[in-house]
């Protein structure tokens, strides 16, 4: 992740800097309230870690109000020496997600950071369109197109394409299309891998010049786009 860090005791940020850039992150500091504030609205953080009490005429708070106030939503985490609950709760009504105070240990300080740093992380969206060359897969509608051209499947149909594209360009095995298209965990010795493949041939492939889903001898079947 890259934190912001903003302390002004010099021991304190050189204790937390070292411990932070150990786990593989990459922090940027500030030891005044105006350094820190000009940073944090500047930059992109995925983690702030303020201190509450700084330097410079702008305090901890003054910063967490600015960044709020112009809808930055980063994750914030205020250390202080002021453990009394008043404070606590001025700092988390001011916008603070996680209050520490003075002393703390690295252990608990890591931990509270990568924690703000998932809860800040949007989701991603769910894939619902999956594209490989001309051939288009529509995962809400259940509908097929190649080159414009829709392409009727039945669901066993549908589901073997769509394990081909999402692994486009790698060979799929007997193996695994038994297992994840037709939840077998043995092989039957049939040849039914083998005539769902045919018949998915005959409605993507047959009417367009170029092939899209090849047979690799003694080893499974890939779908590419050339």
């Amino acid at each position: 992740m890259r934190i912001l860090l903003v302390e002004d005791d010099p021991t304190v940020r050189a204790f937390v800097l070292k411990g932070l850039r150990e786990a593989g992150h990459v922090v940027d500091e500030a030891d005044n309230g105006k350094d820190g504030l000009f940073l944090a609205v500047s930059e992109n953080y995925d983690v702030v870690i303020l201190d509450r009490m700084l330097p410079g005429g702008i305090d901890g708070l003054r910063i967490l109000e600015t960044l709020r106030g112009q809808k930055n939503a980063t994750p914030v985490l205020l250390l202080s020496a002021l453990a009394d609950v008043d404070e606590r709760v001025a700092g988390l009504k001011a916008g603070g997600d996680d209050y520490m105070t003075k002393p703390f240990a690295f252990s608990e300080l890591l931990a509270r950071v990568e924690a703000l740093g998932r809860r800040g992380r949007p989701e991603s969206a769910p894939q619902t369109r999956l594209v490989v060359g001309d051939l288009e897969m529509d995962l809400l509608s259940r509908t097929v197109k190649r080159g414009g051209e829709k392409i009727d499947l039945q669901p066993r149909e549908f589901r073997l394409l769509e394990f081909l594209i999402r692994h486009a360009g790698q060979v799929v095995t007997r193996t695994m299309l038994l297992e994840r298209v037709w939840d077998y965990h043995f092989d039957p010795q049939t040849n039914v891998i083998d005539v769902h493949v045919s018949r998915l041939r005959q409605k993507v492939d047959k009417s367009f010049d170029k092939p899209m889903i090849h047979t690799i001898r003694n080893a499974g079947y890939i779908l590419r786009a050339d």
